[in-house]
């Protein structure tokens, strides 16, 4: 897969799989602006990634749900590199919580985050794409808990499952102008976050059928594939990267 030259944003990418779909494709040619909420994490990824010779990553810190930063990382790609080609609404915050006790404050978060950063994300990048002409590619992280319930994720699961038919509905609007819109839905994937968790790769290498959690690289693969030319002809479709998980579906027990 060939991105040179292509500008890409990338959202919630100072660490985990935002990071890793990064670096792929820094180093696969592309000019790559790297958003994240922190401003070091965004700033050290921004440095390792650029410790590659040819790689080119601009890092930018801001709140991905503001719409007046949204706004500025699509004019910022536009004042660099004149185009905007493709946009990976990565960022989400998952906050746990009891349906019966969950907080009104918990639930715009969520939302805000998970759906309204992603809606807003894609509306600016298509109104660019739209301009430009020439087409491009827009990929939403969704997850498998749109697809199957896990307990104390209602909030999360319906932000993921919407993600997933915003894509399908994409498609009416967006086809004409050769934008293609797609969804990666991760299962249980090793991360700097999930690592931490006591039991965690221990508990899902025995209830997946592959016998372990996602790497990240398997996740940035298939998220490099959506967003490629190779991919021009898949559009409103969620790709799920669990090792097969879903079709199993059984439970992560002493897992929150």
């Amino acid at each position: 897969m060939n991105f040179n030259n292509k500008v890409v944003i990338v959202t919630g990418a100072g660490q985990g799989i935002g990071f890793g779909i990064c670096q792929a494709l820094s180093e696969k040619g592309a000019r790559v602006i790297l958003n994240d909420l922190d401003a070091d994490l965004a700033e050290k990824a921004e440095a390792l990634i650029n410790q590659g010779s040819e790689n080119h990553c601009i890092a930018m810190a801001g709140d991905s749900s503001d719409l007046v930063f949204i706004e500025k990382m699509v004019a910022t790609a536009i004042e660099l590199y004149g185009r905007l080609d493709v946009v990976i609404a990565n960022a989400g915050i998952t906050l746990y919580g009891d349906f019966f006790s969950y907080s009104k404050e918990s639930f715009s978060k969520v939302m805000d985050v998970n759906l309204g950063g992603s809606f807003f994300l894609a509306q600016a990048a298509a109104k660019q794409m739209k301009l430009q002409g020439g087409g491009g590619a827009i990929l939403f992280t969704s997850s498998v808990v749109g697809h199957q319930a896990l307990k104390n994720l209602a909030a999360y699961a319906m932000t993921k499952a919407a993600l997933e038919m915003l894509a399908k509905n994409l498609v009416i609007e967006l086809s004409q102008y050769r934008i293609t819109v797609n969804t990666v839905a991760p299962g249980a994937t090793l991360t700097e976050r999930t690592t931490g968790e006591a039991g965690y790769e221990r508990v899902w290498s025995e209830i997946t059928p592959m016998g372990r959690p996602a790497s990240v690289a398997d996740i940035v693969n298939a998220a490099l594939f959506l967003v490629s030319d190779e991919a021009r002809q898949i559009t409103g479709q969620s790709l799920i990267v669990d090792g097969g998980w879903t079709s199993v579906s059984s439970l992560p027990i002493g897992l929150k």
